[in-house]
């Protein structure tokens, strides 16, 4: 759109900057565009809760140009969590708003002296009064702005970025929601929200984007559409098979490449929900906080999360923006919790792990009613899971005594007690105050004797799938600039991007035995920069994970980029893109002194020791040797992790920060 917006919550002063035309060149639009600024503007002192610190909403370069797969939106700021760079990717329908009102992104500074929200709309933006809208959980204050924005005579409905509770008592954990149940939920960008009394944004723009070769874009997308609309899996309930599959992929001795396209069937039949069963039995799945395996898990409990038992609630079927899929949906949970909430949006597989699985609660149930209550709080539920499995075991334990929680029986599995601690984590009362932050917070308050139980990197928990598993991801969770990521890489996806077909520097995957992706070289280290540099890609181009994952050979990053933009670049031209927006985020880092040579799994997610049964039995990681060879592929010093100065000439990252200025 060539220009964004600044708004200065504690002046009021709202202005428009224009972008020059290289900036996109260089990084693209979303996290690209949203570095570039962060980087110029948060000083290194700023402390994340402070008004020093930067809060952009930021959305992809392909959002609104015809393509597919495209609606994907990033909050982006300094991270409550880890002191570094922090971002959280988000779906529903906000990115295409940002650019309908005008802008690639809007950024806040400052602090506002009471409640507000910022409204804009073809005449302009305005700050507003929120104070009405403040105490409201997420889905209440989106209806009422968007009930009471259209009786002041706007005629299309706006698209609102919200805070709940969650946010607004700035807990640590807290993202930012919109569409009624999407989350941009990691990196604590919802307590940053909170801090600067920014209670929403409202959106109700409609200015068309304009791209180079609209019928070039037109053919691309048909194609993909064809081929999804032809991906279908049989409409019989299948949903125990993926035990069965779970089960025999675990047992496997090798890897080797896998055609992406299959992903689209189970997406479109079940939605995430379908990697519950399939990861606990194969043993991608973490079970009873990192400790457990899938010889803990019972035929009962793998029944009680057949994806097939979610789906039977589905009444209708949610789809993102430009998504030709619809993995989501909107499931009814009347019968659950005494009523308490008529539906919810169908959980996603990390929500489903993190309070089943993760604690050994066998209720799905009570993760249904959990799903819409952290969903209207507005919390990370990879975060609160992980903070929750952490007090349950040291409870178990007796490292902290039933007074310390409250008197709640903190068992395993204990649905009851688990929603009575997220209600107190969400209000910031008793255990849940001390828990509200994360797991890093809560050692330090409740001491270091319960770190044993502490799964964290860096400050931020990682996501639902087993570092032992895939040694890539293990990789990924520490070597990214924000930690604990599932969805920076790992050897499994980069099997399925046939990534090798835009880019000639990263190996072909081939078969070969999954006991060398144990052991550390250049080789691994390549395929893991390359993995990285596209998804810093997708997240510059607005792109979904999971268009992603169909692989190169099904849904083609590179071809829709060219017909945005006319720009005709190759493959490696897109990746170095990729390469120079990772590497300014890891900059981002060493501007704000983060010690990131300290990041490392814990013992317990590196397989030290190694667990005596199930699928992950024997393994053990070494990661602090992969992350370094994969600094040093990056360009980085391979000691300390912060990009070298030749790094930085050769993908002129000055000048593209002297643009920005």
């Amino acid at each position: 759109m060539g220009k964004i917006l600044i708004v200065h919550l504690d002046t009021g002063e709202i202005k428009e900057e224009m972008v020059p035309a290289v900036v996109y060149q260089q990084v693209l639009s979303g996290v690209g565009i949203g570095v570039s600024h962060l980087l110029k503007h948060i000083p290194s002192d700023a402390d994340p809760m402070g008004p020093d610190n930067v809060l952009g909403f930021v959305s992809g370069l392909l959002t609104g140009s015809g393509s597919l797969m495209t609606g994907r939106w990033l909050a982006v700021t300094k991270s409550p969590l880890t002191g570094g760079w922090g971002d959280a990717n988000c779906g529903g329908f906000f990115s295409p708003a940002i650019k309908q009102c005008g802008y690639d992104a809007i950024f806040f500074h400052g602090i506002a002296k009471e409640p507000v929200y910022l409204f804009v709309s073809n005449k302009g933006p305005e700050l507003r009064s929120a104070k009405k809208y403040w105490g409201m959980d997420a889905t209440e204050a989106e209806d009422a702005l968007i009930k009471d924005c259209q009786s002041n005579g706007l005629k299309k409905q706006p698209r609102v970025a919200v805070i709940g509770e969650a946010g607004e008592n700035c807990s640590l954990i807290s993202g930012i929601c919109t569409d009624g149940g999407r989350i941009a939920a990691r990196s604590g960008v919802g307590a940053v929200m909170g801090s600067k009394k920014l209670k929403a944004v409202v959106l109700a723009g409609n200015k068309t984007v304009q791209i180079e070769h609209p019928d070039g874009m037109k053919k691309i997308s048909k194609k993909f559409a064809d081929q999804m609309r032809n991906a279908n899996m049989p409409s019989l309930k299948l949903g125990g098979m993926l035990a069965i599959g779970g089960k025999v992929m675990g047992m496997m001795t090798t890897s080797g490449p896998m055609d992406g396209g299959s992903t689209a069937m189970l997406l479109k039949k079940w939605g995430t929900p379908m990697a519950t069963t399939l990861t606990v039995r194969m043993g991608d799945a973490p079970i009873k906080n990192w400790a457990g395996s899938s010889k803990d898990i019972s035929r009962k409990f793998i029944n009680a999360y057949n994806p097939d038992r979610v789906i039977d609630r589905e009444y209708k079927k949610y789809h993102c923006y430009s998504c030709a899929l619809g993995c989501g949906g909107v499931i009814g949970i009347k019968d659950v919790e005494n009523g308490a909430y008529s539906h919810t949006h169908k959980p996603e597989y990390e929500t489903l792990d993190a309070f089943g699985p993760l604690l050994m609660n066998d209720n799905l149930e009570s993760v249904l009613y959990i799903n819409e209550l952290m969903n209207r709080a507005g919390m990370d539920t990879i975060s609160a899971g992980s903070v929750i499995a952490y007090a349950i075991e040291c409870y178990e334990k007796g490292i902290i005594s039933p007074e310390q929680v409250d008197g709640l029986e903190l068992n395993w599995g204990n649905s009851d007690a688990i929603i009575t601690l997220l209600r107190k984590m969400i209000k910031r009362e008793g255990i849940g105050d001390i828990l509200a932050d994360g797991t890093k917070k809560a050692v330090e308050r409740l001491g270091d004797d319960t770190a044993i139980a502490a799964m964290h990197i860096g400050g931020q928990e990682p996501g639902m799938h087993d570092s032992r598993m895939d040694p890539q991801l293990g990789l990924h969770y520490v070597a990214d600039p924000t930690p604990g990521r599932h969805t920076g890489g790992s050897r499994q996806t980069y099997n399925g991007l046939a990534l090798h077909l835009i880019c000639s520097w990263v190996p072909k995957p081939e078969k070969e035995k999954k006991a060398l992706e144990y052991i550390p070289s250049e080789k691994e280290a390549i395929k893991s920069v390359g993995s990285a540099c596209y998804k810093e890609l997708l997240d510059g181009a607005g792109g979904c994970y999971y268009g992603m994952l169909l692989g190169n050979n099904n849904w083609n990053i590179v071809e829709m980029l060219n017909a945005a933009t006319g720009w005709a670049y190759t493959g490696d031209q897109y990746m170095e893109i990729g390469k120079r927006i990772q590497t300014m985020r890891q900059l981002f880092n060493a501007k704000h002194h983060v010690p990131i040579t300290e990041w490392a799994l814990p013992d317990r997610m590196a397989g030290k020791p190694p667990l005596k049964e199930g699928p992950l039995k024997g393994r053990t990681l070494q990661n602090e040797e992969m992350v370094r060879l994969h600094w040093k592929a990056f360009g980085w010093d391979e000691k300390t992790g912060i990009p070298t100065e030749k790094t930085i000439e050769q993908l002129g990252i000055n000048s593209v920060l002297e643009e920005v200025k």
